[in-house]
């Protein structure tokens, strides 16, 4: 018997991080989607900027 308690604790434990894992990613999506967007960003301008000093190397 205290097994089934002791598995249905950590049943409810688990249901309660992963509700509050969804109510911070629904809550602070916006901020989320920003710095997704922000090193999205960033990397595309390192990878044009390698490939820019590469082109200039050829220009000669």
């Amino acid at each position: 018997m205290s097994k089934l308690i002791s598995g249905l604790a950590k049943l409810f434990v688990l249901l309660a991080v992963l509700g509050a894992l969804a109510y911070a990613a629904v809550l602070y999506w916006d901020k989320i989607m920003e710095l997704l967007c922000k090193v999205k960003s960033a990397l595309s301008e390192k990878r044009f900027c390698c490939c820019d000093e590469e082109s200039e190397d050829y220009a000669d």
